[in-house]
């Protein structure tokens, strides 16, 4: 299933459900709802918390020399790689920002 993410103040953003479900818990929400909103009051704390979420997870995965020779030995890189949680997140996270700047909330649906 694919979720849309929607905005006034930039392009629809398309994610597969699981994923935007996961971002959207991160971001305060229920993740499991079909359809919602992140009012522009709720911006703010919705945008820190994705922020403090990537941070973690960046922190967490900070590759070293060994790493990233096993990832080459096990062919994990390049288009094999897993998506990060940054990677992931960057285009909602995005999407939060300009809508903060533009005084607009962001919806979803499936």
């Amino acid at each position: 299933m694919l979720t849309t993410f929607k905005s006034a103040a930039c392009a629809d953003i398309l994610m597969f459900g699981q994923v935007a479900g996961e971002l959207l818990k991160i971001a305060g929400k229920d993740g499991e709802a079909t359809t919602g909103i992140i009012t522009v009051a709720q911006l703010p704390e919705a945008i820190a918390r994705l922020k403090a979420a990537i941070e973690a997870d960046r922190a967490r995965k900070e590759p070293s020399p060994e790493d990233d020779e096993a990832a080459q030995e096990a062919g994990k890189t390049g288009m094999a790689a897993p998506v990060s949680l940054a990677q992931r997140a960057f285009p909602l996270l995005s999407m939060m920002e300009e809508s903060l700047k533009d005084d607009t909330p962001v919806t979803w649906g499936t």
